[in-house]
């Protein structure tokens, strides 16, 4: 009897009362089924229904209802390691990225006005690799052009860069200096501008780039092309103080409805009074990890590792921390109840990690500690990555963009432990993915891509890339939504379509999972929402 009233009870109640609805589309719900449904209710920016557009339209009404027009519909983007404030800060800097000669990268910097950022000259992007004799640069160009104006030129990773000697003086760099994972490189008596890693930050520390107004600018013009990227959330890898204040005051302020996963920068200023502050958590802001280099990159031959490069016998790389340092910063933010996420890309370094881990976590936990960029593991040390529910976090880019040099650095033998994605996915059954951007560019049809292809967008290598580690695109799509909410501790808010979560989604304009692999960096994101909101693409919903 009880039960016949209770079903009584719930015809008679009527639709329930939503803000919108979306009907007609084909939409992928990245639920643990991994099931398509064709319509939402959406109320106070959460999904609270789920089903057929009939079925959708008789349970709820709405002042809105949009036709999704048969297009496929996703849970927004989450880029799971990146560098948005600095993507929003470097996007004034002059354009470096695929120039085939160190002239190109001249005649460039010679466009940029030195005005527009503060006095300085600065770019961001060039590659050795992409050169003819693929050699590193040295200043005397640039002292030549630029005797009073200070230069600064990051290479494509962000762990080497060329600054000419005004720099280097204002920034008190000289030859012979030592500094702790890092290389001031000399010849002599005498700088060539080459600054590997650690080296690199007496000049950050001096860039024009703290002004809170400059600072609120560069996350506008970040999390405009975010969502023209489809990018709904994004886990900044790595901020110092008075960045993590520039992106509270934004939040603040409404300004920055993207949500962000915000790691403190080990470098940070007053790092352990920001550990004594505790985890900072709302539903758009989370700060509540620890980002701690390392090594360096494979690049510049500062990623470290077990044996000597192939192509530099004398040099096996720079470890950032001695292991009893970084064992003593783990145990800190263990302490403060914050997640410990280690850059990590060479073999040695990736060790040194899983060895201070194992001090610390003593086996499987729920604590999500992370690994960045894992791009060579030892086979022996592969199975840690389980036994200490270690989270690899990786950026499958990567991969397509070293693999044509990275035989050079590796050799024949050691190349084929590098870049592991699926085996390292099937450790715990997660792999976060993300493009480290702007190391590599923001679209993540491209990482999508590359997990699932391993080649570049003319499908080179033929037959892929050692593709026993490509990804199947369930585990490439999942890889971008809701397992980087996982690694967020956020699996329960968002990266996935289902009743009680986010609204955050986006519409495409073809369907990735079953569209031609050379196709897939073509797809177009239409629209992009956040918490209910069409935050782009809003001009597609009304044609």
């Amino acid at each position: 009897m009880n039960i016949i009233f209770q079903l009584l009870m719930l015809f008679s109640i009527g639709p329930q009362q939503a803000d919108q609805l979306l009907i007609n589309g084909r939409i992928y719900t990245v639920n643990s089924a991994f099931s398509m449904v064709q319509a939402l209710a959406i109320k106070d920016g959460i999904i609270i229904g789920t089903g057929t557009s009939a079925a959708i339209q008789t349970r709820f009404t709405a002042p809105v209802t949009t036709d999704l027009k048969g297009n496929f519909v996703l849970p927004g983007f989450n880029d799971g390691h990146c560098h948005f404030l600095h993507y929003g800060i470097t996007s004034l800097y002059t354009p470096l990225t695929g120039l085939t000669s160190f002239e190109a990268v001249l005649n460039a910097v010679k466009q940029h006005d030195p005005a527009t950022t503060g006095g300085w000259l600065l770019g961001r992007g060039w590659d050795q690799n992409l050169w003819e004799g693929a050699q590193f640069p040295d200043c005397k160009a640039l002292d030549s052009l630029y005797p009073n104006i200070p230069v600064y030129l990051i290479r494509v990773d962000g762990h080497a860069a060329l600054a000419n000697t005004k720099a280097l003086e204002m920034a008190g760099i000289f030859a012979g200096m030592e500094v702790q994972g890092g290389r001031v490189v000399a010849h002599g008596d005498k700088c060539t501008g080459l600054l590997i890693d650690n080296a690199m930050e007496p000049i950050k520390n001096i860039l024009p780039e703290k002004d809170p107004e400059f600072l609120a600018q560069a996350l506008q013009r970040a999390q405009q092309e975010c969502l023209r990227h489809g990018l709904t959330s994004v886990q900044d890898a790595g901020l110092k103080d008075y960045q993590l204040a520039a992106l509270k005051t934004a939040k603040a302020s409404g300004s920055l409805p993207i949500r962000v996963n915000a790691m403190i920068s080990a470098t940070a200023n007053g790092l352990y009074s920001l550990l004594e502050e505790g985890p900072y958590i709302s539903d758009d802001l989370t700060i509540r990890s620890v980002k701690v280099y390392g090594d360096g990159a494979l690049g510049s031959r500062g990623a470290a590792l077990l044996e000597p490069y192939s192509d530099d016998p004398e040099n096996s790389g720079l470890l950032m921390f001695t292991e009893d340092s970084l064992l003593a910063l783990a145990k800190a933010c263990d302490a403060a109840g914050f997640q410990v996420c280690v850059h990590a890309i060479g073999d040695a370094a990736n060790r040194q990690v899983l060895d201070v881990y194992e001090q610390v976590l003593q086996g499987a936990n729920n604590k999500r500690w992370r690994i960045e960029h894992c791009q060579i593991i030892h086979p022996d040390d592969m199975s840690r990555f389980g036994s200490l529910s270690v989270l690899p976090s990786v950026q499958t880019t990567h991969a397509t963009s070293d693999m044509f040099w990275a035989d050079e650095r590796l050799g024949q033998e050691r190349i084929k432990t590098a870049y592991p994605y699926k085996e390292l996915m099937l450790q715990n059954g997660v792999l976060v993915n993300g493009t480290d951007f702007p190391v590599e560019q923001i679209s993540p049809m491209l990482t999508f891509f590359s997990a699932v292809a391993r080649t570049n967008t003319a499908m080179q290598p033929f037959g892929g890339f050692q593709m026993e580690n490509a990804l199947d695109r369930i585990a490439a799509l999942r890889s971008m939504t809701i397992w980087p909410a996982y690694a967020s501790f956020e699996e329960d808010k968002k990266g996935s379509i289902e009743v009680g979560k986010f609204a955050d989604l986006i519409i495409l304009d073809a369907d990735i999972m079953s569209v031609r692999l050379p196709e897939v960096p073509r797809i177009k994101v239409l629209a992009t929402m956040i918490g209910g909101q069409w935050l782009y693409g809003t001009e597609w919903l009304y044609e």
